[in-house]
């Protein structure tokens, strides 16, 4: 637990100094029950449970009292608490390399499934869009809250040459960020393999095809800080083409997107022949890895369906409920209010008195 305002504990100061005026107090009162011919009537009449009585509702003020500081100081702690994600963009990776067999039946149909799986257990509140890509990248269901939709756009996948994780990546953003106009075409076109540029919004391009049209930049936020949504991004392969899935990792850490990765397929890789042709298909972890860390996510392996789904169910949870530093004075407010009730409306009940520090002489 960390504090807001920490220089308002220095109230706590006057704790002691209450305790030592109250003890004070006690002291005099028994001075002046020597006037009384036999202490031990006095003593006799109170009684053992009375004495001890006495003393708690001054202790339950003090109590109190030490809670409304603490609440003064704005406590905060981390907790558990529902999501507030919305929006899911879900990636997914539908490339040549998609049927080879060392998933059964084959990594398309093993993610498929998965999928599935996945959307039936997503939260009630949480809407999903879907992206598929290969050599380009196509929304194929737009956010929705409509699990029949979103099962149907899983059915719909169909292979394709090529791998454009970028494109995939900066697609499912788009989702999250629909007023942002991100250009697709400018970052297919512009960024081949070892370009190095950064896809701009549209507005931001034609910003500066108009020069009298100014418009701020985007302010870069904290990594994972953006509430709205996630990216899910599913790959079994390679890039082979359109923008550096590095780049646009960068452009969603800088608004706050957190993207979870997921390596789909054993980690030795796989052949895979087509039209005659052979070739070797292989994870790129160490981009996937990059992803996710540059953007607060975190990184998944499934070498097989029963673990995509394990994957799944964890990304859920992770959804659901999200772990974050929030303000807990409410709850000391609340303690301080039944404390010092509690004290004043034991002091009149037991001795009659509105001010629970006015003990009765020892």
């Amino acid at each position: 637990m960390r504090f807001v305002w920490p220089e308002v504990l220095w109230l706590l100061l006057l704790v002691p100094a209450l305790v030592a005026a109250y003890v004070v107090m006690l002291r005099r009162r028994k001075t002046a029950a020597v006037r009384y011919a036999s202490l031990m009537l006095v003593r006799d009449s109170i009684g053992t449970g009375q004495r001890i009585r006495r003393h708690v509702p001054p202790a339950l003020v003090l109590l109190g009292l030490v809670a409304a500081i603490v609440a003064a100081a704005r406590p905060t702690a981390t907790v558990t608490l529902p999501s507030q994600y919305m929006t899911i963009a879900l990636a997914m990776d539908v490339s040549r390399s998609m049927q080879a067999t060392d998933v059964e039946p084959n990594r398309l149909s093993a993610a498929q499934t998965a999928a599935k799986a996945f959307i039936h257990d997503l939260p009630k509140n949480v809407r999903l869009g879907i992206v598929s890509f290969a050599g380009t990248a196509a929304v194929v269901q737009t956010p929705t809250e409509s699990r029949d939709d979103m099962l149907a756009a899983i059915d719909r996948f169909q292979l394709q040459r090529a791998t454009a994780t970028g494109s995939g990546l900066l697609l499912a953003l788009s989702m999250l960020f629909p007023d942002e106009g991100f250009d697709l075409e400018a970052a297919v076109f512009n960024n081949r393999p070892g370009a190095g540029a950064r896809p701009i919004p549209l507005e931001k391009r034609k910003s500066a095809e108009t020069p009298k049209a100014s418009q701020a930049e985007r302010e870069p936020v904290k990594p994972g800080s953006y509430t709205g949504g996630v990216v899910i991004l599913l790959s079994d392969g390679r890039r082979t083409t359109g923008p550096d899935p590095l780049d646009i990792a960068k452009m969603a850490a800088d608004r706050g997107v957190r993207v979870y990765t997921v390596g789909f397929g054993t980690r030795e890789g796989a052949a895979i022949d087509f039209e005659g042709f052979s070739f070797y298909v292989r994870l790129d972890e160490e981009t996937l890895k990059a992803i996710a860390k540059m953007t607060g996510g975190e990184y998944f392996h499934a070498g097989t369906g029963a673990d995509l789904q394990k994957v799944y169910e964890t990304l859920n949870a992770r959804i659901a409920l999200e772990t974050r530093e929030t303000e807990i004075g409410a709850l000391f407010v609340a303690a301080a209010a039944l404390l010092l009730l509690a004290g004043g409306l034991l002091s009149l009940l037991w001795f009659h008195r509105g001010a629970p520090v006015a003990a009765r002489p020892a």
